[in-house]
């Protein structure tokens, strides 16, 4: 059964980094289409950047620039390094598998989110 856990969240200044972790197992995240979505209190989770089982990545257009989405076959695993942080990235986030990355996150495989791992910036 494909299982992720995300970590690496936690409370950073504008402009700062932080890189987070979504460790699979399961499955080798070489043949798979992984998606982070993140979810902002009283808000609908929202895609922010997929890497498709091709190495063919994608970020949405409000933290393009900023934040990078990699993979490491060894780890199993599918990282997200933030820069230049802003409030408004503030939210848990989680990753899935998705059906598509191709201009856009895809919907995830499952609904069935994870911990996430929470995210906070502030002054």
């Amino acid at each position: 059964q494909l299982q992720f856990v995300e970590s690496g969240g936690g409370l950073v200044q504008p402009g700062g980094s932080l890189r987070l972790s979504c460790v699979a197992s399961g499955f080798n995240v070489a043949y798979i289409t992984v998606g982070w979505f993140r979810q902002a209190p009283g808000k609908e989770h929202e895609g922010v950047s997929c890497i498709r089982n091709n190495g063919r990545t994608y970020v949405r257009e409000s933290v393009k620039g900023r934040f990078t989405i990699s993979r490491d076959y060894v780890q199993n695993a599918v990282y997200l390094q933030m820069n230049h942080m802003k409030p408004e990235d503030s939210a848990t986030y989680y990753c899935a598998t998705i059906g598509d990355c191709s201009g856009y996150v895809g919907s995830p495989s499952s609904t069935d989110w994870g911990q996430g791992t929470q995210v906070a910036v502030s002054s």
